[in-house]
């Protein structure tokens, strides 16, 4: 059987809300697809996986973020250059700050991001919370939950992965939510987010199968309890 090899950043310091489910989720669709999903976690100080096939990175509280900021810059032309070789990467909340250029805390420390995703993110009082759900081009309607006192704001160049239909997104402003370039994409999105929205799943792992094999077939999969859910995300109010 192929295998694809999922690397999960952090696993410890950055699985806020449920995240964890997203690298179940892609274990179970890459296996129901037909692949052997090889699962590799990277800690702080410890040399990064050399196989490489896709990413998951998790949220976590500030704190969390200042202990693993040596190591994301340490690694960070490692995943630099892994994005521009078109690796499939999704960062939720802390991660996803981190895939930006720098994150301010309420006592204006700033951490330092890798600059993967032309975007920038400043701590505030507000924190916004709730149920979102959000349009995209390629994935449908996503639904997810918030929660981040953390407003993030993008470059003028920078896309963003979709536009707000309920909740707050990035800011509290521009009603952007998340930010994709390349196959990177980072969004405030957790859940978990993956079983919620499957597109989004197998676009990650069709991405990865096809730089490994140049061709992705996808096996039928029965999402009835996937629609189920999503028709309950659609009714709930904010």
């Amino acid at each position: 059987m192929k295998q694809i090899n999922i690397v999960h950043l952090y696993p410890n310091e950055m699985n806020t809300y449920g995240d964890r489910g997203n690298i179940i989720t892609l274990i179970r669709r890459a296996e129901w697809h037909g692949y052997e999903p090889v699962l590799h976690h990277h800690h702080p100080g410890k040399p990064f996986p050399e196989e490489v096939d896709l990413i998951f990175g998790g949220g976590g509280q500030d704190s969390a973020q200042s202990n693993i900021q040596n190591d994301v810059l340490v690694i960070g032309d490692a995943l630099r250059q892994l994005a521009e070789d078109g690796v499939p990467m999704l960062m939720i909340c802390g991660m996803y700050q981190l895939f930006g250029h720098r994150f301010i805390t309420h006592e204006k420390q700033e951490i330092k991001g890798i600059g993967i995703l032309d975007l920038e993110t400043h701590a505030t009082k507000k924190r916004l919370i709730g149920n979102l759900a959000i349009k995209t081009k390629d994935f449908g309607i996503l639904y997810g939950f918030e929660n981040h006192s953390g407003q993030t704001y993008l470059g003028k160049d920078q896309p963003a992965l979709g536009k707000v239909i309920r909740g707050s997104g990035n800011n509290a402003h521009d009603k952007h939510e998340g930010a994709i370039r390349n196959n990177v994409i980072g969004c405030y999105l957790h859940g978990p987010l993956l079983p919620m929205n499957p597109l989004l799943a197998d676009f990650l792992i069709g991405t990865a199968v096809r730089n490994l094999y140049g061709d992705f077939v996808p096996k039928i999969i029965d999402d009835k309890f996937v629609q189920l859910a999503r028709s309950a995300a659609k009714n709930r109010s904010y």
